[in-house]
């Protein structure tokens, strides 16, 4: 299968492209900064392109079977649009070269019912600060570009980790239709549960959550280089 990876040399679309490739995959990483995306490997191409400019994500797109999104922004005061304006752009170029097939990176946070069992800490100090105070602005655009793509007539998953953290190899994960109970997703996790749906279409025209539960962070070093670092 052809696949169209946007957000490909981001954190999670990194283990996305490299796991899509080793799976036999044909892939095309789409980035604005290629960085170590270097061309060579077997059955990788890498598109330099907006994900928000509508003529250079149209030809991105055509040709492929499918398109996975692993998008991101980070926290910030300002209006963020980046989900909001590439999923407008994605979606209207897969419907024009009648490309079907759509996942794309969303939150836990976008469903407003998601509270891990068990994880006081998470839901009373860290949710609210973090994600519903200094996250606003971020998936506030997310739930916009939910919102879009669940209008259109593509074959839609929109897959919704929780905290995300980094960890070298896929592990034990769960998922589950809205949203999963945990609070925590290794990305290497969420890029294999992608690739799993995109097989299985368990979760087509709905959310998919997905939870590691093999592994957890550090959470001190988890907010360090989520957060404080990136700064």
């Amino acid at each position: 299968m052809r696949i169209a990876v946007f957000g490909a040399n981001g954190p999670t679309g990194r283990h996305l492209t490299d796991q899509a490739l080793t799976a036999g995959h044909e892939v095309v990483a789409v980035t604005r900064r290629p960085g170590s995306l270097l061309p060579g490997r077997p059955g990788l191409a890498v598109a330099v392109a907006d994900a928000t400019d509508p003529a250079a994500v149209d030809a991105v797109i055509a040709g492929t079977d499918a398109v996975l999104s692993a998008l991101g922004a980070r926290f910030g005061k300002e209006t963020i649009t980046v989900y909001s304006a590439s999923a407008t752009a994605i979606t209207r170029a897969m419907t024009r070269h009648g490309v079907k097939r759509l996942l794309t990176v969303s939150s836990s946070i976008a469903d407003p019912n998601w509270r891990p069992t068990g994880a006081h800490l998470f839901n009373h100090v860290l949710d609210p600060l973090v994600n519903r105070r200094l996250g606003r602005t971020l998936h506030e655009d997310m739930r916009r570009m939910e919102a879009l793509i669940r209008r259109t007539d593509l074959d839609w998953t929109l897959v919704r980790p929780s905290g995300l953290f980094e960890h070298p190899v896929v592990t034990e994960y769960h998922t589950a239709e809205t949203s999963a109970d945990g609070v925590f997703t290794a990305r290497t996790d969420l890029a294999a549960s992608m690739l799993r749906e995109l097989d299985e279409r368990r979760y087509v025209r709905t959310a998919m959550g997905v939870i590691t539960t093999a592994v957890k962070p550090n959470v001190a070093k988890l907010i360090w280089h989520e957060g404080v670092k990136k700064k």
